[in-house]
């Protein structure tokens, strides 16, 4: 099976301000960040992109087009099933006492958890307070799907991988610990942020040398790569493909390196105010976000 092969290296979706309309762009600046610039309300331009994310055959065209509003590279309509890894960074298994698992740690997000740059992370009432409910941040490569894989081998996995982007998997640890199935805890309404930028497969030949970070209010809290990973992505792919068909616009998280809030003493928790920033290198950038919690005053965005 051939890779899937893209016009496109860097892709965004977007409000235009020329249409008021969304579109699919690729950034007319290869080396910007697009997340940051648009945090800083800095212009931003993209060649339009014809066509779909994910399709292959879309392409880039002259039209150039101005950013108006950043949205996540797929929309929750193209999204078909979030997939996440847990505990899948050897330093990160290290920092929270846990054995290494023999298998990956597999558990889904509901569509209506996805949320793009820029939009506030939600903290809902049943996560407060933040200091006993332990809210929590964990930059992730993103695997986005790119044809209907089942029963891949690690050899072929990467031909099925449209690209990769970033996640900030938002956990509330007090849930999480209640009870072995990390669904619910990761999975409330409006709280893991997906983006900026989708990087095709061809651009990114290694997913096994990005480097990730986190930063909390200007503090850089996690600084990993993906080379620690536990399952790679070949390895993630193709295990989860078997006697499973993964759609194409399947998402999937990787996991987080060490760094998180609740295996710190005192524990870092997320609050309402923060400024919450996950940036991946290779082309994909910073994804940012402000925290709020329910029922408090708006985070200044």
């Amino acid at each position: 099976m051939a890779p899937i092969s893209t016009q496109w290296t860097r892709l965004i979706r977007f409000v235009a301000a020329e249409t008021a309309q969304i579109h699919i762009g690729q950034p007319v600046d290869p080396r910007l960040d697009v997340g940051l610039a648009a945090w800083n309300k800095q212009t931003i331009r993209a060649y339009e992109i014809s066509g779909s994310a994910l399709d292959p055959a879309s392409h880039v065209t002259s039209n150039i087009l101005t950013v108006e509003k950043l949205l996540s590279p797929l929309s929750r309509e193209e999204m078909k099933v979030v997939r996440c890894l847990g505990l899948n960074y050897s330093d990160h298994a290290a920092e929270t006492k846990m054995a290494k698992p023999a298998a990956p740690i597999l558990f889904y997000k509901p569509l209506a958890s996805m949320i793009g740059p820029n939009a506030p992370i939600f903290i809902p009432k049943v996560a407060q307070p933040v200091q006993e409910h332990l809210s929590d941040y964990e930059v992730e490569l993103t695997i986005i799907i790119g044809k209907a894989a089942k029963d891949v081998s690690e050899a072929d996995a990467l031909d099925y991988v449209l690209g990769y982007t970033g996640a900030n998997d938002v956990s509330f640890r007090k849930h999480q610990l209640t009870t072995s199935q990390w669904g619910f805890s990761k999975g409330f309404d409006n709280t893991t942020p997906l983006g900026p930028v989708l990087v095709s497969h061809s651009a990114i030949p290694n997913p096994q040398e990005i480097p990730l970070t986190c930063t909390l209010n200007g503090q850089v809290l996690q600084d990993g790569n993906t080379n620690d990973q536990i399952f790679n992505v070949r390895q993630t792919v193709s295990f989860l493909s078997q006697g499973t068909t993964l759609e194409p616009g399947s998402v999937i998280l990787t996991g987080t390196p060490k760094g998180v809030g609740f295996a710190r003493k005192p524990a870092i928790v997320l609050k309402n105010g923060d400024d919450c920033r996950v940036w991946l290198g290779h082309g994909i950038g910073t994804l940012i976000n402000p925290v709020i919690e329910e029922g408090h005053h708006q985070a200044k965005l």
